[in-house]
């Protein structure tokens, strides 16, 4: 017998935006379930350079998003501390760029409310040493960082506490509906195989470009044009501001510090939709980001790439438009009832990272009006969970390592004190790249909705540093028959998927330091844990191929990416 459950608004897509939803109907007192296909932050959310927009990219272009993005910064900056680094950012003008545009960009800028500030070429390398120093021009903006898995997890976090549920790892299989009305959806949980009915008075489609399959679950027609973006992952943090060309924009124009590391990115390319969930970044794209990113930062032509990745961009086709000459690049919100004739579904799509919050507001007063519910928005004034002040038994933690704890809170917060024990296994470091400690994976697993390593690396950052995982995420693996009650062999095949998972973004860069770092991960892993030997592992795993890749030139490495 198929299970079911009620609620009150279904949402589908675990992104910033679905989980800003979810915070926002659970602070105004509706009952809502999430329903993810895979992991909070997985599809696009978790695929761009975690830019905290000042809007000044924006300025000369497009006016509306460039005051929504500096609305949307000031927010945030208060609201999720913890998410945000306020690096400021700097726009530059090189040799070959036109000075004018410097001219119009400022007064643009000013036009948004932007706070911006000339400066001269010393003044701009004082601050980034590592800023190109050829530069002609420099203004400063309000640009930061943003970790896009942090805010998802600490906007469903504090959905949770307020009653919402969250199901992961969960498959929408269709809507239900009776006749012109949509009463829920059928689902498919991946983990155990379980079919089962959620049935609600709205459901709120915020699966982004997945959002167009959800819609024709309905037989609805909305058409996307899916844009595709690929950025690289430099070994460490060579820059810490943003650094941004001063033109308009265009390919790897935009260097970001991210934590440990700096992101180069991103290229745009319209891609077919039916290619959305087998993304490559090809060795053209590499090219290009390389070049481009090393005429921002001299230095990058001798940093080492960690992983190429790429992201799609959901761009809506509007008012009935399929040929794609109308396409949306801002905030979409159809309500269904009216643009369809179809009560009880509405999507939203489009918009930024930047703008999530904004974007879930304005669903959630949508549903909101529909269910009578009259509470108000308070998103804009409430700390995310980890964004309250420090208590003062945080602060007085003194038997903890100075870069444990302040890794710890960086990340969590108010919340590290529900892992930061005095201990030592709790403080047992399990990796050194991002000093994360045995204590936060056991709290990840626990109360963070961790199924698998993959998961666990976007609550804790396990395997991002620039070993990439090869030193941590065996001992992590571990923990999990500890604390996530599976058996040694299911511990096995979750580092295996894990290796499966890195070498994806390994692979289009793997040539130099990376092809060497990819055999000594070789080494380790087949040659002294046999991992490849594993009950059912497919017999051309990532590892046995990164080694057959080692005695290819690099020339032919790059040829197989393009390919």
């Amino acid at each position: 017998m198929t299970s079911w459950f009620e609620t009150d608004v279904v949402i589908i897509g675990g992104g910033a935006t679905g989980t800003g939803i979810m915070r926002d109907c659970a602070l105004r007192g509706m009952a809502c379930i999430l329903v993810e296909r895979d992991d909070l932050a997985s599809g696009t959310t978790g695929r761009n350079h975690g830019l905290l927009h000042s809007g000044a990219r924006y300025a000369v272009t497009d006016q509306e998003s460039a005051e929504e993005c500096i609305q949307e910064n000031r927010i945030l900056k208060k609201i999720a501390r913890h998410c945000v680094e306020d690096t400021q950012g700097l726009f530059i003008s090189l040799p070959d760029d036109d000075l004018d545009f410097q001219k119009t960009f400022l007064s643009s800028c000013q036009k948004a409310d932007i706070d911006v500030e000339q400066l001269t070429p010393q003044e701009a390398l004082r601050l980034e040493p590592n800023c190109n120093p050829d530069l002609i021009g420099a203004v400063k903006v309000p640009d930061g960082t943003l970790d896009p898995f942090r805010l998802a997890a600490s906007n469903v976090l504090d959905a949770v506490e307020h009653g919402a549920r969250l199901f992961n790892h969960t498959i929408v299989t269709g809507l239900i509906r009776d006749g012109h009305t949509v009463k829920g959806v059928n689902c498919l949980n991946t983990k155990t195989g379980e079919h089962f009915e959620i049935y609600a008075k709205q459901v709120v489609n915020a699966a982004g470009i997945w959002g167009q399959q959800i819609c024709e679950y309905g037989d609805l027609n909305i058409k996307m044009f899916p844009a595709k973006g690929s950025l690289l992952i430099l070994d460490y943090r060579i820059n810490n501001l943003v650094i941004n060309r001063c033109r308009k924009p265009s390919d790897a124009d935009i260097l970001v510090p991210g934590d440990t590391i700096s992101l180069i990115g991103t290229t745009s390319e319209r891609i077919d939709y039916d290619k959305i969930d087998d993304l490559h970044v090809t060795s053209k794209e590499i090219d290009v980001l390389l070049e481009e990113g090393a005429k921002l930062a001299p230095i990058m032509a001798n940093t080492r790439v960690l992983r190429a990745y790429a992201g799609v961009r959901p761009l809506v086709a509007v008012d009935g438009d399929t040929s794609g000459r109308n396409i949306s690049r801002g905030i979409v919100l159809l309500d269904h009832a009216e643009r369809d004739g179809m009560d009880g579904f509405v999507t939203i799509t489009g918009g930024k990272l930047m703008t999530y919050r904004m974007m879930a507001e304005w669903t959630t007063d949508l549903v909101a009006k529909k269910l009578g519910n009259s509470q108000p928005c308070i998103t804009h004034e409430k700390p995310l969970p980890g964004s309250e002040q420090a208590t003062e038994k945080t602060k007085k933690t003194a038997s903890l390592a100075k870069p444990v704890y302040q890794s710890a809170y960086y990340r969590h917060g108010e919340r590290a004190e529900k892992f930061l024990k005095g201990d030592k296994k709790s403080q047992a470091v399990i990796c050194e790249c991002e000093m994360v400690t045995c204590g936060e994976v056991e709290y990840a697993i626990k109360e963070l909705d961790v199924h698998n390593l993959v998961d666990l690396r976007r609550r804790t950052r396990v395997g991002m540093g620039p070993c990439q995982g090869e030193l941590c995420s065996y001992r992590a693996a571990g923990l999990f028959s500890e604390y996530g009650k599976t058996s040694g062999t299911e511990a096995s095949h979750l580092l295996g998927e894990f290796l499966e998972e890195r070498w994806k973004g390994i692979k289009p860069v793997f040539w130099g330091d990376a092809m060497r770092e990819g055999e000594f991960t070789y080494w380790i892993y087949e040659g002294l844990f046999g991992v490849s030997d594993l009950p059912e592992q497919q017999a051309d795993t990532s590892l046995q191929a990164s080694s057959t890749a080692t005695n290819k030139t690099t020339s032919e490495t790059a040829d197989e990416v393009e390919q």
